[in-house]
Order: structure tokens, then sequence, then C-alpha cells
């Protein structure tokens, strides 16, 4: 059978759409294959949430065609968002492309890999497809790490955002099809379950279930052989007690929120369809804190929104002093065409977002420094992720306030009692580190302890339907 390669771009959710067309191509027999000029199929699944991510799609889908004049690859085929958006751009300005599959059309990435769909697949209506506890999935994360989407698309009115255009009306996949799935990564060696979703706060309401996320939560925190799970991300006035309670009562639930503000100004958040404001931010997080004694909150700002002043900034500014996040994001402002936000006046220059957004950055840095010096000399649970991609003599962690890829890590210079590499527990393991430096963003330590007994722990074969990816970034 050939063999395909992927070029899996953006979100999470993205990744996981990839792994799910691996899985298609790999029950019909395909070889997925980690190298470009091995491929006899080339599949990008392009990002198209702002003009960066656009940028980097259309860069990755002509570095693709290369292969295909040049080398071995006999077809190339462009998948995701940015089908969405341009799908007959891409079937005109790109004649290298012999098929366009959108968010919603996941399925037919066999079709088109056993024909050609550029002219039979054409433009639908909103996505409406969901992925299901049975569907093939090839994971292109770590052995012990997985995501599952829980819902797919957005009904929310938020002015710079397409989302809702690319994937669709707000969707929940079916409660006992969550489980089901978590059990079956967790039996074939998953440790950490990340839970994704545009809004998963939101999670069941389209299905009539009550504190949706909370009750699935507490369901999948009955599994034991999991370790740490978690859900990004939260739509702030749906952080409701019950949710709070439940994270708080079971010890597999990360003690972790993801929750993007966008911002604090009152009159940004309301040019954005937002709403809330800094004092009510600063309220909720109180709560949070309380509720759930020593989590880790992540943020996200888009800086330069039209109309955004110099004071505007300044409040926002104040407000991240106040809040202190463990970690944040930090977004120049895109002005997207099918935006609701694009036909706002009083456009921010180019230079100024630059400005704002290396301040803001800044200032995240100097409180995310002064947060993790705290930590030295304390000792800390981590899960390990095996030798660092710099050097094998040191190796990465992360402890449960650190989302994988996003936020910093930890990195392990030592294993008390171990004396030889063949003795080192296996990525997925919990240890107890005693942290001896802390960075900007990232903890130094040495390892004391493992979870035992730790050799149990380990990981099992890869299934034989698990492949690697050519490339996530």
């Amino acid at each position: 059978m050939p063999k395909v390669g992927f070029v899996s771009l953006g979100c999470p959710k993205n990744l996981v759409d990839s792994e799910v067309m691996m899985g298609i191509l790999a029950r019909a027999g395909y070889e997925i294959t980690p190298r470009a000029d091995d491929a006899d199929v080339l599949v990008v699944n392009t990002c198209s949430f702002i003009a960066p991510a656009q940028q980097e799609s259309v860069q990755s889908i002509l570095e693709m065609a290369e292969y295909k004049k040049f080398g071995r690859a006999q077809k190339l085929i462009v998948a995701g968002c940015m089908v969405e958006r341009y799908r007959n751009e891409i079937r005109e300005q790109i004649p290298e492309v012999d098929a366009v599959i959108g968010t919603g059309e996941v399925e037919q990435i066999l079709a088109a890999c056993q024909g050609d769909l550029r002219a039979a697949t054409n433009a639908a209506e909103l996505p409406t497809y969901l992925y299901h506890d049975l569907t093939p999935r090839v994971l292109a994360t770590p052995r012990h790490t997985a995501y599952i989407k829980i819902n797919e698309g957005c009904d929310h009115p938020c002015t710079f955002c397409v989302i809702p255009q690319l994937r669709g009306k707000f969707r929940s996949r079916r409660f006992e099809s969550v489980v089901r799935e978590a059990e079956n990564l967790a039996a074939a060696g998953v440790r950490e379950i990340n839970l994704i979703g545009q809004d998963t706060t939101y999670y069941g309401e389209d299905l009539g279930l009550r504190d949706g996320l909370p009750t699935l939560l507490e369901r999948l925190a009955q599994i034991e052989d999991l370790h740490w799970i978690r859900f990004l991300y939260c739509y702030p006035n749906r952080i409701t007690p019950k949710l709070l309670d439940t994270i708080a009562a079971h010890p597999r639930l990360a003690k972790y929120l993801d929750i993007p503000l966008q911002h604090a100004s009152r009159n940004v958040l309301a040019r954005m369809k937002r709403g809330s404001n800094a004092d009510a931010f600063l309220k909720m997080l109180e709560r949070i804190r309380k509720a759930i004694p020593g989590v880790s909150i992540r943020t996200s700002f888009i800086v330069g929104f039209p109309g955004e002043t110099e004071k505007e900034f300044r409040e926002l500014c104040d407000f991240v002093r106040a809040a202190e996040f463990d970690w944040m994001g930090v977004f120049a402002y895109s002005d997207e065409d099918k935006s609701k936000s694009f036909s706002l006046d009083d456009k921010v220059d180019a230079k100024t977002i630059a400005r704002r957004k290396n301040a803001l950055m800044s200032l995240q840095k100097t409180i995310s420094r002064r947060k993790l010096r705290r930590c030295v000399g304390q000792r800390l649970q981590v899960m390990l992720e095996g030798p660092s991609k710099d050097t094998d003599l040191i190796w990465e962690a992360r402890h449960e306030g650190m989302a994988p890829d996003i936020d910093g890590k930890v990195y392990i210079t030592e294993f008390e009692g171990v004396n030889d590499a063949a003795e080192l527990p296996a990525p997925g393991t919990l240890a107890t580190i005693e942290v001896t430096e802390a960075k900007d963003y990232d903890l130094i330590g040495r390892a004391v302890e493992f979870a035992a007994p730790h050799l149990a722990l380990q990981i099992p074969p890869p299934a034989k339907d698990l492949f690697p990816i050519l490339s996530s970034r």
C-alpha cells in the first residue's frame, strides 16, 4: 500500500483531526511515514485562525508541493480550516493540490487518497462532523498523553473570531462515547488526557445535560490507569461552583484552568462582544483560587483590537499585574476579512500592536519568574516526558499545572539513586522532584523519588496502528 505523510498545523483540535485521518488510512492498509521524501501521498492539515497561521499553512503547502514536483509523492491533499475559507482559491492558485478536505469532510480522506476529489468536493454548509469512540485514530502525541475532542464548533458571537465559520455550530459528543474513548486510551498506556473543544465548559448543554462538564470529569476521574485529566478551554462566565468543586474533589483532575479572557477593559470587551470587566474577572479568580488551593491558571489576551486606546491597554496591564496568572499568551490582533471586527473603525497600526504585545509579555515574564522562584527548594510531583530533544543528559517533565506544548517545563538534571540509563523509568511515570533553580518559565530540579513500583507504570509497546506524524507545528 502507498505511504502517507502528514503535516498538522495549528491547535490540538486540528491535531485530533489529523489523527483521525491517519487512523482511517491506517485501517485501510496505508503506511504512515514521518519522512516527506518517502511518501506517495502528502497531506497538509491547515490552520486559518489568524494571518500568521495562514501564512504558515501556505508555506507548508508549497513546501510539500516541491516533493510532488521533484520527489516520490504522487498526490498532495490540503485539509482543515484553510479549506473552509479558501477552498476555490487553493484549487485555482495551487495546481499541485489534488484534493481539498474541509473540517467537516475528514472521513473523505480515504477517497481523496484513492481518487481525485479536486473537482468533486464542493463547499458545503457549515460543518457538522463529529468523530466518536469507534473512529480509528493514530496518536501523534507521545504515547503517555493524548487529546480527546469532546465538542466541536462554537455559538459565541465574538467579533474577532471566525471559528464558527470554519468549524460550524456548537455540538457535543455523546457522554458514553467520550468515556469509552478515555478508557480505551488508558488501557493502551495513555496516562494524561486533555479534553479539548472551543468551549469545553458548554459541553453537553446541547444534549440536555445539566452540569455536563463536571459530570464528565467526575466520571473520567474514576479511570484508575489515568494520572491527570485536564480540559481546555473555559469560557469565563461558565465557571460554576459545581465545576470548581469537582476539580477540587478528585486527585486525578489537574488543578489547572485555561481561561482565555481576551482583554480586561470593559469597553474593549464590549466591542469584542465578550462582556465583563477587570473587577469581575478578579473576583472570579479569587473564587477559583479559594475553591482549588494551588490551582494554576492560564489565560490569553488580544492586543491592538480596533479602537483599543493607550488607556485601555494600561487597564489591561494593571489587570495582569493584579491577577498574577501562572501562564499567559498574547495575540496581536489579526484583521480577518470574514470576522465582524473587520468592519470596525479606529484600527490600531502594526507598530503599536507589536509594542503592546512585547510590553505585556515582558510584564508577564516578570510575574512568572517571581512565582517560579517561590518553588525553589520545594518538592513537586511531575510526570516524566523523556530525554530532552537537545541532550539526553537532561530529562523533561511537567507538573500538573503545566499543559503540554503551551506552558513551561521542568528540566531534570539528576535522578537520585539511578546509576544506569537502563534503570530510568518510562515516560508517563510520576516522580517527585526537588526544585533547584527557576528560570523565566521553566523549573530545574533533581528527581528524588518515583511512583512505586515505577516499572508497573511503564507504557506498553505501541499497538500496530500507531505511527509517527510527519510534522506537528
